[in-house]
């Protein structure tokens, strides 16, 4: 066999063997679509978590000043007028001799906002308690209250 012939079944050889071990266009394109319909499926159950996680946090936060405050009842006789409001968890309104320090700073919503406290309550409870949520805005249909 000629010399020029070996060379061209060598090069052939390597092309095909090359060939083998890259990828279509076809196939890039499939894996995309595969990968597009896949983030398609993960992404919208993922979407709104966070918002989630916001507002049970706030619930849990809440219940952890619900309980404070009654706490605070407790020890003081009366529940924190509406002006002393969430602040007398952390420092003492006046000169309450069985007050103790509940929390170690004023809590925030998950929103960075003051929780709204009003006492007495608007329907005979002892005190209102809940967040604005998302909105930032008393009486909307996003507040937060215990159930």
């Amino acid at each position: 066999m000629s010399e020029s012939i070996m060379q061209w079944n060598v090069s052939q050889r390597r092309m095909r063997s090359l060939g083998a071990r890259a990828f279509t266009l076809i196939e890039l394109l499939l894996v995309m679509v595969i990968i597009a319909i896949l983030a398609g499926i993960v992404v919208p159950r993922f979407a709104g978590q966070g918002e989630k996680a916001r507002q049970k946090a706030a619930l849990q936060d809440l219940s952890n000043i619900k309980t404070a405050m009654a706490t605070f009842e407790v020890e003081n006789g009366r529940f924190p007028s509406t002006d002393e409001g969430v602040a007398a968890l952390v420092t003492n309104p006046g000169n309450l001799t069985n007050w103790s320090k509940l929390f170690d700073k004023v809590p925030s919503d998950p929103w960075g906002r003051p929780y709204i406290y009003r006492s007495p309550g608007a329907n005979g409870d002892d005190f209102d308690l809940y967040c604005t949520g998302t909105s930032g805005q008393d009486g909307n249909s996003d507040n937060i209250h215990l159930p």
